[in-house]
């Protein structure tokens, strides 16, 4: 029998499984695509009541959380299991309010995965800097956000 976790890691069954994850589903995140190698996916979440703040708007937190771990989860689907990748930090800029659907695309290139491989190539950690636009739907910039991942190569495969 399949653990979850083989199925995880095939695209098709990880964005199910993000569109029926709880806080997800609680936020109204929607992985509207992820690419069947990993190099790209698409996030949406509608302006509804149970995500907008006091000021009518998007809340910052669901604003942030549609984001929260798309790099890590294309990169660790890249560069394979020879590989820890983690969440190291994050930074949000709000830069107009966000009403109505806001989106947010990421890609992970081939020259990343080259430059992570040279940076950790001899047992050396790397922290690289991702930035992702959220866009409203006339694709004006609602907020932008800075993630810096902790990615080495594990011990036991060097």
């Amino acid at each position: 029998m399949k653990s979850l976790k083989t199925y995880l890691n095939q695209p098709k069954f990880l964005r199910i499984f993000l569109n029926w994850y709880g806080p997800y589903r609680g936020a109204g995140v929607k992985v509207r695509h992820l690419a069947d190698d990993f190099t790209s996916a698409t996030v949406d979440m509608p302006l509804r009541w149970y995500n907008r703040n006091y000021v009518g708007t998007h809340f910052g937190g669901s604003l942030y959380s549609m984001i929260d771990p798309f790099h890590m989860l294309l990169i660790m689907n890249r560069i394979g299991r020879d590989y820890v990748v983690w969440d190291k930090s994050a930074e949000i800029e709000f830069i107009s309010p966000g009403r109505g659907t806001v989106t947010a695309h990421f890609e992970v290139t081939e020259q990343e995965l080259e430059t992570i491989r040279e940076k950790t190539a001899n047992g050396q950690k790397y922290l690289p800097t991702f930035t992702v636009d959220i866009k409203d739907e006339q694709g004006k910039l609602v907020a932008t956000a800075k993630k810096v991942l902790y990615i080495r190569k594990k011990r036991d495969a060097e």
